[in-house]
């Protein structure tokens, strides 16, 4: 792979090896049509008391390919798409790739600099239903044209997307080095960056769209995936490789009604889910939910714990709690999927489950670096560099951001890690994630494992404060264990102790949750502004 970053036109200055060649398979999503026209009469997607077969969904999708190549789409063009989680809302994302487009993902939550952001990047249709179609986003999206999945009255801004049933046959028109998907980071230290992965990327050796190249762990999930909770936003990668895990391998991804309680654990028992996702806070919340409540999640196979470190702690009560069906995952907007901790891999720990993330995906290529760029030994930590076919070209218009990122085929995660000599992926933090105490940096996330080591504790997070002393200070927020009361002191002297005095946090304040960020991540800012020196 070479350093490349997307145009205004949809393209890309090369493919992810540097290569122009034709792709060797048929191009994404050929894989996912072709799955769906299996089985014809077997359900693809229930929600409530509707059920959509997958005959019914793959002409779905031709019809709204139909009707999108009507409104002046094709390859190159630009299609952003933000609606609530629905059959139609999959449908117009799969139509708009086998017609080639740049599929531009809008999450919900932005703030208007971050939506003008985000739709400032040379689209031509803004995709919307009646749940998402507001005054806000529909003015960002100008001069694009508008359509909506369903009638929008009350939103004259927006064009009914009618589906025309014309016979025309469904084909995929992409081309392989068009770029087609941005989807964004964050935005957690700034604006989202678009991070543009290429048709050739999703075809060739994609770990979860590819079928004839998953390795066992993907199969393995495949075939617990049979009833997917899908809930969330189809603008997050994750949710969208594991819909496609769920449909490539024969499931039915379950749409989820609001009924007021929450999702995890209610919503597993309701419809009887064999698979989902989960973020870290709604797992532990889930947790400290079942301590009360005799939920029945037994019909539980495989449950995916993404977005986050999860602490030994945490990860030993959901496995004792919810049985060998526990995965933790680690991936990068940027990268994709890169490794896997299975229920296997925690076997082999059966006293206390190890803090790792996993092995690598067969696909994927680690390097640990010092700071002068230089690979180390397994066992010493440094940044993680990672390679694999379906990394990102560049950020989306950000020669400069993708130069830093990106060299000679690596990304540079920014994460600090290390690999142990049996394969084993073990991150200790961000390179970003850093608190300068005294001109002397300090490193939030070895603070956050050793506090989240000590059996009191079962959650841990650090961050940082202005301090008129010191410059900044370590603040550390930390939720109990069940039944269990932290003493602060003593936790105070385990840091001490295991990574010296600079690192000691200032204050060390006991609270019953984390918040969480519309990304589903822990927020950090949320916690200071609670909590911290401020707050008091």
């Amino acid at each position: 792979m070479h350093d490349s970053t997307a145009s205004t036109d949809g393209s890309t200055d090369g493919s992810t090896d540097g290569s122009t060649a034709a792709p060797t398979e048929p191009l994404f999503p050929h894989a996912v049509l072709e799955a769906l026209r299996k089985e014809p009469g077997s359900t693809a997607f229930e929600q409530g008391d509707r059920r959509v077969s997958r005959s019914e969904a793959l002409d779905l999708i031709r019809r709204l390919a139909a009707a999108l190549a009507d409104a002046g789409l094709g390859p190159g063009r630009g299609v952003a798409i933000h609606t609530a989680v629905t059959p139609e809302a999959f449908a117009v994302q799969i139509a708009a790739h086998a017609l080639g487009c740049r599929v531009v993902a809008v999450r919900p939550g932005y703030t208007p600099a971050q939506l003008a952001r985000v739709l400032g990047t040379g689209i031509d249709v803004l995709v919307v239903d009646p749940s998402t179609a507001t005054a806000e986003l529909l003015g960002a999206a100008r001069p694009a044209a508008v359509l909506s999945l369903g009638p929008c009255p009350e939103r004259p801004g927006a064009d009914l997307l009618a589906l025309p049933d014309d016979g025309r046959a469904l084909t995929v028109t992409a081309r392989p080095d068009d770029v087609a998907l941005l989807t964004f980071t964050s935005g957690s230290t700034g604006q989202p960056k678009g991070c543009a992965v290429t048709y050739r990327a999703l075809s060739e050796a994609h770990w979860s769209w590819q079928p004839r190249v998953w390795s066992p762990v993907a199969h393995a999930l495949a075939d617990s995936f049979r009833r997917y909770l899908l809930f969330g936003t189809l603008s997050s990668m994750v949710v969208l490789e594991f819909v496609g895990l769920c449909l490539l391998g024969g499931g039915t991804a379950v749409i989820p009604e609001e009924d007021g309680k929450p999702l995890f654990p209610y919503a597993l028992e309701r419809y009887r889910i064999t698979g989902s996702i989960i973020t870290v806070p709604r797992l532990c919340h889930m947790l400290d939910l079942l301590r009360d409540e005799p939920v029945d999640v037994g019909s539980l196979r495989a449950l995916m714990v993404s977005g986050s470190p999860l602490s030994p702690n945490r990860l030993m009560e959901a496995v004792e709690r919810l049985g060998p069906v526990v995965y933790q995952g680690y991936g990068a907007t940027e990268a994709g999927a890169m490794s896997i901790l299975t229920p296997a891999d925690l076997a082999r720990f059966p006293d206390r489950a190890p803090a790792s993330v996993g092995r690598l995906l067969s696909s994927v290529e680690i390097s640990v670096r010092d700071e002068e760029g230089r690979e180390v030994p397994p066992g010493r930590t440094g940044e993680i560099h990672a390679r694999s076919p379906y990394l990102m070209t560049g950020y989306w218009d950000q020669p400069e951001e993708t130069g830093e990122v990106l060299r000679d085929g690596w990304l540079r995660t920014r994460d600090l890690g290390r690999l142990d000599e049996t394969g084993l992926l073990y991150l200790s933090g961000r390179t970003r994630d850093v608190v300068i105490v005294n001109a002397i940096v300090v490193y939030a996330g070895p603070i956050e494992r050793v506090l989240a080591a000590h059996p009191d504790v079962a959650e841990a997070y650090v961050a940082g404060a202005p301090d008129d002393r010191t410059g900044e200070a370590v603040h550390a927020f930390v939720v109990p264990a069940a039944g269990r009361a932290p003493d602060p002191e003593e936790l105070t002297e385990l840091v001490r102790a295991e990574l010296g005095a600079d690192s000691v946090p200032q204050t060390i304040t006991t609270v019953s949750a984390v918040p969480m960020a519309t990304s589903g991540k822990p927020d950090k800012r949320a916690l200071l502004e609670r909590y911290g020196p401020a707050a008091r």
